[in-house]
């Protein structure tokens, strides 16, 4: 790799780490005699549906842009050091980091120049090459340009296994505050466009089996955190509603990190909203895997999630009077929603009790967080009844025993002498 590319890369790959938006989870794109394996391999430090932890030539293809979004570091008036790729560049730097093991896939996003048109078209000539020219089979992730062309991003999606634009604020105030050139519509067009078209090409499957691949990985989105002043409910409502009108694969949050001293967002030194951040993840959780409702969890009464314990606990300390639940009578969609039990625990005390009533010490090989489960939960030897306390000594009594996990005793260095 000569200087002039390696610098390029330097500038481009650290443009694009604010975008987090990128998983490989749902792809099953097969080897067909060309290289690389979507549905074995994945994608670079992030995660597959089955656990995986991937590697990713995760890039820009340009920090120029047109437009000036005051949270986004690749904005117009922004003093940053530009850079851009060629077409051919992108192809060979994928297919050689590929061929000599140090990755797995190809995030590719852009800043846009020029027009998004003209954007969109240069992304397009690469997955088209890699997939065509190269007979790369790999994983690709390629986000759409809000703004381009409806040919473009259709034609797009025969090549990529998934596809995403950001949402970026969770309000339509919001964006308008800190760039006032966007707006959701931009975004919900190109999903609506997506997913028709998955949903066409899954009914000519079901009639001709030699019908392309469309996207097969789905799409996402990516909601930055913190930038505006929204609450967890606006956020939750809002990926809720993109989760049920265009059927996306996940919806990303972004802990806003300060770039500027912009007095519309938070100033530089202050810390991003990392424990927020992994509260809404939490939400989301539930919200896909646990039959919880938006409204369940977050609403206009509680519009902020606790920062102290997570959503299901905070949800079930609201809700005592649904408590204690039989573990062994209680039916699956219950027992899922005790704080301290995961779904792989659930499916195991269901099928368990059929040969006898559970007792604690069963609950706790099976994997159940007892010290947190005990308070909502009854058995064949529960220890006491739920109504002995009240929802603040219950939260008080699970702190103090989670925290004292990682109190450890001060160390003291040692002499070799």
């Amino acid at each position: 790799m000569n200087d002039r590319i390696r610098e390029k890369l330097n500038i481009l790959a650290d443009a694009a780490k604010y975008d987090v938006s990128c998983s490989s989870s749902g792809s099953n794109r097969k080897n067909n005699g060309g290289i690389g394996d979507a549905s074995r391999s994945g994608i670079c430090h992030t995660y597959t549906e089955d656990g995986r932890c991937v590697s990713l030539l995760k890039i820009l293809l340009t920090n120029h842009c047109i437009f000036d979004c005051a949270f986004c570091v690749s904005r117009k008036s922004n003093d940053v050091k530009r850079a851009a790729f060629t077409v051919e560049e992108v192809v060979e730097l994928t297919m050689n980091f590929y061929r000599r093991n140090y990755i797995e896939g190809l995030f590719l996003s852009s800043g846009i120049f020029k027009n998004a048109d003209y954007t969109m078209e240069r992304l397009l000539r690469i997955v088209k090459k890699l997939r065509t020219e190269e007979k790369y089979n790999g994983y690709i992730h390629l986000k759409t340009i809000p703004g381009a062309s409806e040919a473009l991003i259709k034609e797009a999606g025969l090549y990529a296994d998934r596809m995403s634009i950001n949402l970026e604020m969770p309000t339509e105030a919001g964006l308008k505050t800190v760039a006032p050139d966007k707006s959701h519509d931009q975004v919900k067009e190109p999903l609506g466009w997506i997913q028709d078209q998955t949903v066409a090409y899954k009914e000519e499957r079901k009639l001709i089996k030699s019908v392309p691949s469309f996207v097969p990985a789905g799409q996402s989105t990516q909601i930055v955190v913190g930038a505006t002043p929204e609450n967890d409910w606006q956020i939750m409502d809002t990926a809720d509603q993109f989760y049920k009108r265009f059927s996306l694969k996940r919806v990303y949050y972004s802990g806003y990190i300060p770039i500027s001293n912009d007095t519309r967002m938070p100033s530089i030194g202050s810390p991003p909203p990392l424990l927020r951040e992994h509260r809404l993840y939490q939400t989301d959780w539930l919200m896909r895997f646990y039959g919880f409702t938006v409204q369940e969890i977050v609403n206009e009464q509680h519009p902020f999630l606790d920062a102290e314990i997570d959503p299901k606990f905070s949800w079930a300390l609201r809700n005592l009077h649904l408590f204690p639940v039989d573990i062994n009578k209680a039916p699956y969609s219950l027992i899922i929603r005790v704080p301290g039990i995961g779904r792989q625990s659930a499916q195991k005390i269901v099928a368990a009790r059929a040969f006898g009533k559970l007792h604690v010490y069963q609950l706790k090989k099976i994997g159940v967080a007892y010290n947190r489960a005990q308070y909502f939960i009854t058995c064949a030897d529960t220890a006491f009844e739920l109504g002995s306390l009240q929802a603040h000594q219950i939260k008080a009594s699970v702190l103090k025993e989670s925290r004292s996990k990682y109190e450890t005793a001060p160390q003291v260095q040692l002499s070799l002498f």
